[in-house]
Protein backbone atom coordinates (compact mmCIF):
# COMPACT_ATOMS: atom_id res chain seq x y z
CA UNK A 1 0.00 0.00 0.00
CA UNK A 2 1.20 3.42 -0.91
CA UNK A 3 1.57 6.46 1.36
CA UNK A 4 -1.16 7.95 -0.06
CA UNK A 5 -3.13 4.92 -0.04
CA UNK A 6 -2.83 4.81 3.84
CA UNK A 7 -3.67 8.67 4.02
CA UNK A 8 -6.79 7.75 2.39
CA UNK A 9 -7.38 4.90 4.88
CA UNK A 10 -7.44 7.50 7.64
CA UNK A 11 -9.65 10.08 5.83
CA UNK A 12 -12.33 8.13 5.03
CA UNK A 13 -12.11 6.29 8.52
CA UNK A 14 -12.50 9.94 10.39
CA UNK A 15 -14.96 11.38 7.69
CA UNK A 16 -17.61 8.00 7.95
CA UNK A 17 -17.13 8.65 11.64
CA UNK A 18 -18.84 12.05 10.88
CA UNK A 19 -21.82 9.98 9.30
CA UNK A 20 -20.79 10.31 5.67
CA UNK A 21 -21.54 7.27 3.64
CA UNK A 22 -18.65 8.04 0.69
CA UNK A 23 -19.01 5.27 -1.73
CA UNK A 24 -18.54 7.70 -4.28
CA UNK A 25 -15.97 9.80 -2.92
CA UNK A 26 -13.83 6.43 -2.12
CA UNK A 27 -14.04 5.37 -5.95
CA UNK A 28 -13.44 8.58 -7.25
CA UNK A 29 -10.06 9.09 -5.06
CA UNK A 30 -9.17 4.96 -5.44
CA UNK A 31 -8.87 5.84 -9.45
CA UNK A 32 -7.47 8.94 -8.63
CA UNK A 33 -4.64 7.51 -6.81
CA UNK A 34 -4.37 5.03 -9.61
CA UNK A 35 -3.82 7.97 -11.92
CA UNK A 36 -1.19 9.25 -9.73
CA UNK A 37 0.95 5.98 -9.52
CA UNK A 38 0.33 5.66 -13.44
CA UNK A 39 2.32 9.36 -13.54
CA UNK A 40 4.68 8.18 -10.98
CA UNK A 41 3.55 11.03 -8.68
CA UNK A 42 4.28 10.78 -4.92
CA UNK A 43 2.32 13.90 -4.17
CA UNK A 44 -0.98 15.76 -5.23
CA UNK A 45 -0.32 18.46 -7.57
CA UNK A 46 -2.85 20.60 -9.08
CA UNK A 47 -1.71 20.19 -12.92
CA UNK A 48 -2.45 16.41 -12.43
CA UNK A 49 -5.57 17.39 -10.27
CA UNK A 50 -7.22 19.40 -13.05
CA UNK A 51 -5.88 16.43 -15.68
CA UNK A 52 -7.24 13.66 -13.71
CA UNK A 53 -10.79 15.84 -12.65
CA UNK A 54 -10.97 16.41 -17.12
CA UNK A 55 -10.33 13.15 -18.56
CA UNK A 56 -14.17 12.03 -19.14
CA UNK A 57 -14.75 12.88 -22.15
CA UNK A 58 -18.18 14.91 -23.22
CA UNK A 59 -18.70 15.12 -19.32
CA UNK A 60 -20.65 17.90 -18.10
CA UNK A 61 -19.30 20.76 -16.30
CA UNK A 62 -20.78 20.03 -13.15
CA UNK A 63 -19.43 16.18 -12.92
CA UNK A 64 -15.88 17.20 -13.66
CA UNK A 65 -16.35 20.63 -10.73
CA UNK A 66 -17.37 17.54 -8.41
CA UNK A 67 -14.63 15.39 -9.36
CA UNK A 68 -11.77 18.27 -8.64
CA UNK A 69 -13.53 18.96 -5.82
CA UNK A 70 -13.50 15.39 -4.37
CA UNK A 71 -9.63 15.57 -5.13
CA UNK A 72 -9.69 19.02 -3.35
CA UNK A 73 -11.28 18.20 -0.20
CA UNK A 74 -9.06 15.24 0.29
CA UNK A 75 -5.78 17.52 -0.52
CA UNK A 76 -6.51 19.76 2.34
CA UNK A 77 -6.34 16.62 4.42
CA UNK A 78 -2.92 15.52 2.99
CA UNK A 79 -1.43 18.86 2.97
CA UNK A 80 -1.97 19.01 6.89
CA UNK A 81 0.76 15.78 6.85
CA UNK A 82 2.51 16.67 3.62
CA UNK A 83 3.80 20.26 2.73
CA UNK A 84 4.54 19.20 -0.69
CA UNK A 85 0.90 18.53 -1.48
CA UNK A 86 -0.83 21.01 -3.49
CA UNK A 87 -4.13 22.53 -3.15
CA UNK A 88 -6.51 23.00 -6.41
CA UNK A 89 -7.77 26.29 -5.71
CA UNK A 90 -11.45 26.76 -5.41
CA UNK A 91 -13.43 27.61 -8.75
CA UNK A 92 -10.67 25.99 -10.71
CA UNK A 93 -13.54 23.82 -12.89
CA UNK A 94 -16.62 26.28 -12.24
CA UNK A 95 -19.58 24.44 -13.23
CA UNK A 96 -22.45 23.20 -11.38
CA UNK A 97 -25.51 20.27 -12.31
CA UNK A 98 -28.39 21.22 -12.46
CA UNK A 99 -30.57 19.58 -9.41
CA UNK A 100 -32.96 17.36 -10.62
CA UNK A 101 -36.65 18.63 -10.75
CA UNK A 102 -38.86 16.51 -8.36
CA UNK A 103 -41.07 14.59 -9.86
CA UNK A 104 -44.21 15.20 -8.24
CA UNK A 105 -46.88 11.72 -8.10
CA UNK A 106 -50.76 12.31 -8.28
CA UNK A 107 -52.54 9.80 -6.14
CA UNK A 108 -53.41 7.97 -9.50
CA UNK A 109 -50.33 7.44 -10.48
CA UNK A 110 -49.03 5.76 -7.45
CA UNK A 111 -51.80 3.78 -7.88
CA UNK A 112 -51.22 3.07 -10.99
CA UNK A 113 -47.70 1.86 -10.34
CA UNK A 114 -48.34 -0.15 -7.54
CA UNK A 115 -51.29 -1.88 -10.11
CA UNK A 116 -48.35 -2.66 -12.52
CA UNK A 117 -46.62 -4.09 -9.55
CA UNK A 118 -49.05 -6.42 -8.92
CA UNK A 119 -48.59 -7.76 -12.09
CA UNK A 120 -45.10 -8.50 -12.17
CA UNK A 121 -44.74 -12.51 -12.94
CA UNK A 122 -43.46 -13.63 -9.50
CA UNK A 123 -46.19 -13.60 -6.47
CA UNK A 124 -43.55 -12.52 -3.39
CA UNK A 125 -42.12 -9.48 -5.83
CA UNK A 126 -45.62 -8.38 -6.68
CA UNK A 127 -46.77 -7.92 -3.20
CA UNK A 128 -43.28 -6.31 -2.28
CA UNK A 129 -43.15 -4.38 -4.79
CA UNK A 130 -46.78 -2.87 -4.31
CA UNK A 131 -46.14 -2.77 -0.34
CA UNK A 132 -42.70 -1.31 -0.74
CA UNK A 133 -43.79 1.33 -2.91
CA UNK A 134 -47.02 2.31 -0.79
CA UNK A 135 -44.30 2.69 1.88
CA UNK A 136 -42.21 5.07 0.31
CA UNK A 137 -44.90 7.35 -0.88
CA UNK A 138 -46.57 7.10 2.76
CA UNK A 139 -43.38 7.74 5.29
CA UNK A 140 -41.03 9.97 3.32
CA UNK A 141 -38.30 7.00 4.14
CA UNK A 142 -35.11 7.29 2.00
CA UNK A 143 -35.53 4.02 -0.16
CA UNK A 144 -31.86 2.86 1.31
CA UNK A 145 -33.58 2.67 4.65
CA UNK A 146 -36.64 1.13 3.32
CA UNK A 147 -34.58 -1.86 2.09
CA UNK A 148 -32.48 -2.17 5.13
CA UNK A 149 -35.40 -2.82 7.72
CA UNK A 150 -35.59 -5.78 9.68
CA UNK A 151 -38.62 -7.72 10.45
CA UNK A 152 -38.03 -6.23 14.37
CA UNK A 153 -37.78 -2.80 12.66
CA UNK A 154 -41.65 -2.60 11.80
CA UNK A 155 -43.39 -2.53 14.66
CA UNK A 156 -46.85 -3.01 13.96
CA UNK A 157 -47.86 -3.21 17.19
CA UNK A 158 -46.78 0.26 18.04
CA UNK A 159 -47.73 1.47 14.67
CA UNK A 160 -44.06 2.63 13.43
CA UNK A 161 -40.99 1.70 11.68
CA UNK A 162 -37.72 2.13 13.19
CA UNK A 163 -34.96 3.72 11.36
CA UNK A 164 -31.89 2.53 12.86
CA UNK A 165 -28.77 4.50 11.78
CA UNK A 166 -29.85 6.01 8.39
CA UNK A 167 -28.08 8.87 6.85
CA UNK A 168 -25.64 11.04 9.37
CA UNK A 169 -25.93 7.59 11.73
CA UNK A 170 -29.41 9.01 13.05
CA UNK A 171 -31.84 6.92 13.85
CA UNK A 172 -36.01 7.49 14.25
CA UNK A 173 -39.09 6.44 14.17
CA UNK A 174 -41.94 6.85 11.86
CA UNK A 175 -45.18 7.08 12.65
CA UNK A 176 -47.92 4.86 10.73
CA UNK A 177 -51.35 5.38 9.96
CA UNK A 178 -53.88 2.40 11.02
CA UNK A 179 -54.29 1.85 6.85
CA UNK A 180 -50.48 1.59 6.93
CA UNK A 181 -50.47 -0.74 9.59
CA UNK A 182 -53.04 -3.20 8.37
CA UNK A 183 -51.32 -3.28 4.49
CA UNK A 184 -47.82 -4.32 6.38
CA UNK A 185 -49.27 -6.54 8.39
CA UNK A 186 -51.12 -8.37 5.53
CA UNK A 187 -47.66 -8.26 3.65
CA UNK A 188 -46.36 -9.65 6.06
CA UNK A 189 -48.61 -12.34 6.45
CA UNK A 190 -48.01 -13.18 2.43
CA UNK A 191 -44.39 -13.38 2.74
CA UNK A 192 -43.94 -15.48 5.23
CA UNK A 193 -46.20 -18.14 2.98
CA UNK A 194 -44.40 -17.30 0.20
CA UNK A 195 -40.78 -17.23 1.36
CA UNK A 196 -39.70 -20.31 3.68
CA UNK A 197 -36.39 -20.76 5.20
CA UNK A 198 -34.57 -19.92 8.31
CA UNK A 199 -32.92 -16.75 9.22
CA UNK A 200 -34.52 -14.51 6.76
CA UNK A 201 -34.24 -11.25 8.39
CA UNK A 202 -35.07 -8.69 5.99
CA UNK A 203 -38.56 -7.26 5.97
CA UNK A 204 -38.35 -7.01 2.51
CA UNK A 205 -36.86 -9.93 0.45
CA UNK A 206 -36.13 -10.99 -2.66
CA UNK A 207 -37.27 -14.45 -4.00
CA UNK A 208 -33.97 -15.87 -2.78
CA UNK A 209 -34.69 -14.42 0.63
CA UNK A 210 -32.10 -12.06 0.16
CA UNK A 211 -32.25 -8.23 1.09
CA UNK A 212 -33.05 -6.71 -2.19
CA UNK A 213 -30.64 -4.03 -3.83
CA UNK A 214 -30.91 -0.44 -4.68
CA UNK A 215 -29.68 -1.31 -8.06
CA UNK A 216 -32.66 -4.05 -8.89
CA UNK A 217 -35.31 -1.90 -7.35
CA UNK A 218 -34.47 1.11 -8.99
CA UNK A 219 -34.25 -0.94 -12.19
CA UNK A 220 -37.79 -2.36 -11.61
CA UNK A 221 -39.55 0.78 -10.40
CA UNK A 222 -38.16 2.31 -13.64
CA UNK A 223 -40.28 -0.58 -15.53
CA UNK A 224 -42.87 -0.29 -13.52
CA UNK A 225 -43.44 3.32 -14.33
CA UNK A 226 -42.88 2.86 -17.76
CA UNK A 227 -45.81 0.30 -17.76
CA UNK A 228 -47.96 2.79 -15.20
CA UNK A 229 -47.72 5.27 -18.11
CA UNK A 230 -45.61 7.76 -15.75
CA UNK A 231 -42.87 9.37 -17.81
CA UNK A 232 -40.29 12.14 -17.82
CA UNK A 233 -42.17 15.70 -17.86
CA UNK A 234 -38.88 17.27 -18.99
CA UNK A 235 -35.55 16.30 -19.34
CA UNK A 236 -34.59 17.01 -15.55
CA UNK A 237 -38.16 16.01 -14.49
CA UNK A 238 -38.18 12.18 -14.26
CA UNK A 239 -39.93 9.55 -11.90
CA UNK A 240 -37.08 8.60 -9.58
CA UNK A 241 -38.09 6.57 -6.09
CA UNK A 242 -36.51 9.43 -4.39
CA UNK A 243 -39.33 11.66 -5.84
CA UNK A 244 -41.77 9.70 -3.32
CA UNK A 245 -40.00 11.19 -0.70
CA UNK A 246 -40.67 14.78 -1.78
CA UNK A 247 -44.58 13.66 -2.38
CA UNK A 248 -44.49 12.87 0.83
CA UNK A 249 -43.38 16.23 2.01
CA UNK A 250 -45.34 18.46 -0.37
CA UNK A 251 -48.24 16.40 0.88
CA UNK A 252 -47.69 16.46 4.49
CA UNK A 253 -47.44 20.41 4.11
CA UNK A 254 -49.94 21.07 2.15
CA UNK A 255 -52.51 19.15 4.48
CA UNK A 256 -50.87 21.40 7.09
CA UNK A 257 -51.73 24.01 4.83
CA UNK A 258 -54.90 23.74 4.30
CA UNK A 259 -56.06 22.77 8.13
CA UNK A 260 -54.67 26.26 9.09
CA UNK A 261 -52.39 24.47 10.97
CA UNK A 262 -49.09 26.44 12.31
CA UNK A 263 -46.68 24.80 9.38
CA UNK A 264 -43.66 26.84 10.49
CA UNK A 265 -43.91 25.14 14.11
CA UNK A 266 -45.04 21.98 12.97
CA UNK A 267 -41.74 22.00 10.61
CA UNK A 268 -39.21 20.67 12.94
CA UNK A 269 -41.94 17.31 13.62
CA UNK A 270 -41.65 16.74 9.62
CA UNK A 271 -37.96 17.43 9.53
CA UNK A 272 -37.55 14.59 12.17
CA UNK A 273 -39.96 12.08 10.68
CA UNK A 274 -37.35 12.58 7.53
CA UNK A 275 -34.62 12.02 9.05
CA UNK A 276 -33.42 15.88 8.34
CA UNK A 277 -30.38 17.44 10.63
CA UNK A 278 -32.05 20.35 10.64
CA UNK A 279 -35.82 22.23 9.45
CA UNK A 280 -33.23 24.28 6.38
CA UNK A 281 -32.94 20.71 4.49
CA UNK A 282 -36.93 19.89 4.86
CA UNK A 283 -37.01 23.88 3.36
CA UNK A 284 -35.81 22.75 0.33
CA UNK A 285 -39.10 20.36 -0.82
CA UNK A 286 -40.57 23.68 -0.96
CA UNK A 287 -38.38 25.75 -2.70
CA UNK A 288 -38.30 23.42 -5.28
CA UNK A 289 -41.87 23.06 -5.94
CA UNK A 290 -42.85 26.83 -5.65
CA UNK A 291 -45.99 26.41 -7.70
CA UNK A 292 -47.34 24.43 -5.65
CA UNK A 293 -46.19 25.69 -2.23
CA UNK A 294 -45.99 29.67 -2.48
CA UNK A 295 -48.09 30.31 0.23
CA UNK A 296 -46.32 27.87 2.80
CA UNK A 297 -42.97 28.81 1.69
CA UNK A 298 -43.66 32.49 1.79
CA UNK A 299 -44.59 31.71 5.80
CA UNK A 300 -41.92 30.13 6.34
CA UNK A 301 -39.49 32.84 4.75
CA UNK A 302 -40.98 35.35 7.80
CA UNK A 303 -40.22 32.11 9.80
CA UNK A 304 -36.06 31.68 8.83
CA UNK A 305 -35.62 35.78 8.15
CA UNK A 306 -37.21 35.93 12.20
CA UNK A 307 -34.42 33.12 13.48
CA UNK A 308 -31.35 34.46 11.20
Amino acid sequence: MSKLSKVLADYLVIRRALGYKLVVTERLLGQFLGFLEDNDAEAITTSLALEWATLPVGASSGWLAQRLSVVRCFAIFVASIDEATEVPPAGCLPGHSLRAVPYLYSDDQIEAIMAAARALPSPLLACTYQTLIGLLAVSGMRIGEAIRLARGDVLLEQACVQVIEGKFGKSRQIPLAPSSVEALGRFAAIRDQLLSGPGQDSFFASTTGTRLTYARVRQTFAGLCQQAGVVATSPRCRPRLHDLRHRYAVSTLLCWQKEGADVAALLPLLSTVMGHVNPASTYWYLSSTPELMAPVAARLDEFFEGHR
